[in-house]
């Protein structure tokens, strides 16, 4: 099961990146879905998991904690990282640039996804199989990114199918890297709650702006609230 997620993932990270070189300003709408289903995730079932894994362990609000430590965690390394990188986008010297930097850290992002899907099977098939769905569509908004980055920074198509590739594969590592190591179940109900942190970081503040850059937000807001209610109804229909 594990290995054709990451063949999913890998294809929708691949897929995502051709219709970047194409179509990337046609796609606010996927991105704004895409926001909607990782939000609708975390709410709908990472947090209730988690807090269900932990009953045993933690009150309510430690694990409520923990989801904001999670935001936080990702906000930190999200302004640290990026920063660097945006200022270096605008920089005027072309001798200041670090092309590489933001598509770098976009495939180190990409791993951590997997690894969210990897862990999330060894708290049940069910879980696992909601957060891959949330996944395979960020992993499309990522392969779209990468490539927007790349041609952004000055870099040619060549460079920008090269950053796609290995954008393509990082999911996929990270999924297979969990088939390798267990977690013990003490450990299953923080890390949900941290990812649930992480994945309210990456709807909110990563694809719900780029959504809505220089489009109307009306069809865009539809389809985040599509998103969520697509992602309740499903995860309400798999835990029939």
């Amino acid at each position: 099961m594990l290995i054709l997620i990451a063949i999913a993932a890998f294809c929708c990270a691949f897929v995502g990146g051709l219709f970047a070189f194409r179509f990337r300003d046609k796609l606010h709408l996927v991105l704004g879905f895409s926001a909607g289903a990782v939000i609708g995730v975390a709410f709908f079932d990472l947090l209730p998991e988690a807090i269900e894994l932990n009953e045993n362990l933690f009150s309510i609000a430690t694990t409520t904690s923990l989801v904001a430590l999670g935001f936080l965690i990702y906000l930190i390394l999200d302004r640290l990282l990026f920063f660097q990188a945006h200022e270096e986008e605008h920089c005027e010297n072309p001798h200041h640039k670090k092309k590489s930097l933001s598509a770098l850290i976009l495939a180190v992002h990409s791993v951590i996804d997997g690894l969210a899907v990897g862990l999330a099977f060894q708290v049940s098939t069910q879980v696992g199989l909601i957060l891959a769905v949330a996944v395979l569509s960020h992993n499309f908004s990522d392969g779209l990114n990468i490539v927007g980055l790349t041609l952004k920074n000055g870099g040619d198509k060549k460079k920008a199918l090269r950053w796609l590739l290995i954008a393509s594969i990082a999911p996929a590592l990270g999924i297979i890297a969990t088939l390798f190591f267990n977690l013990p179940e003490a450990f299953l109900g923080p890390i949900l709650a941290l990812f649930s942190g992480f994945f309210l970081y990456i709807g909110a503040s990563e694809l719900l702006p780029e959504s809505h850059h220089g489009h109307s937000t009306r069809l865009t807001t539809l389809m985040t609230i599509l998103g969520l209610v697509v992602l309740y109804f499903a995860i309400k229909l798999a835990g029939l």
